[in-house]
């Protein structure tokens, strides 16, 4: 029944299905084994690399790297033989939502000596103001802290790029304004280049997401680069993002809330 069926469609019909299926092929190989949001191809071979001439390494997590031992984590967790200085822990997304492992996270990366930030995961789907409010309500962020994060991948399709631009800035203005610090922007470098690239962006440090390079290919300043998401680390189950940071230990400390003065003697003291 069916082969009857077939056999009467008529030549268009063919070449448009054929032309889907073709399409659809090439749609899932950029999805999974290009696209920053692929599968983790490279890590069923092991294939993870360490760029090399950075010092101050560090991860970033959410809930899906499920319950963390964070003491075999903070004694074990080296990356490229270097210890793990900072934990970048997911928060909030869009105006309601939190990240149900957040507090524990957040609470246990302090206790156990990790440098700890906290970042916004963007929507599409509610304005730049109650996502602010959203994250401001929910992330008490105290010296020693990095500077809140805003994860931004993502474009409403019927948002023009300068509303989206206008959009990105009144969140970054009302963070910046509540927390008194610049906060971050996370994104990977082709959305920076094709969104976020006006030189008013350029003040607030830089978190790049580039997997699988030897080096960045952003020309521009940058603080952070996360640059695979299949690292493995003792204390976490599955794989988990590893970050570099681009500068030393005391950089990094003084980039925390209430250290860009001067951070004492005694970040100075653990660098060397």
């Amino acid at each position: 029944m069916i082969v009857r069926i077939l056999q009467k469609l008529p030549g268009w019909a063919w070449w448009f299905g054929g032309s889907c299926v073709v399409l659809a092929y090439i749609w899932a190989f950029y999805y999974f084994f290009v696209s920053p949001f692929g599968f983790r191809w490279k890590a069923l071979y092991g294939d993870v690399s360490y760029p090399e001439g950075y010092e101050i390494q560090g991860i970033d997590i959410s809930h899906y790297q499920g319950t963390i031992d964070w003491d075999l984590l903070k004694n074990n967790g080296m990356i490229n033989k270097c210890p793990v200085r900072f934990v970048m822990i997911k928060a909030t997304e869009g105006a309601t939502r939190i990240d149900r492992c957040f507090e524990h996270n957040f609470y246990q990366a302090r206790e156990y000596g990790f440098i700890r930030g906290a970042y916004h995961f963007w929507s599409t789907r509610s304005s730049a103001t109650a996502q602010a409010l959203h994250y401001i309500n929910k992330v008490k962020l105290i010296d020693g802290d990095l500077p809140p994060v805003l994860d931004v991948e993502h474009k409403a399709k019927d948002m023009t790029p300068e509303a989206f631009k206008d959009s990105v800035l009144r969140w970054l203005d009302m963070v910046e304004r509540h927390y008194k610090v610049k906060p971050i922007i996370y994104t990977y470098y082709k959305f920076k280049m094709k969104y976020l690239s006006d030189q008013i962006f350029d003040q607030y440090p830089y978190w790049i997401a580039h997997y699988y390079v030897d080096k960045v290919e952003y020309t521009g300043e940058w603080k952070f680069w996360q640059h695979t998401d299949a690292g493995k680390l003792p204390g976490i189950k599955g794989y988990v993002d590893f970050d570099i940071y681009n500068g030393s230990y005391y950089d990094l400390r003084k980039l925390t809330i209430g250290s860009h003065s001067q951070i004492g003697e005694e970040a100075y003291q653990v660098e060397l």
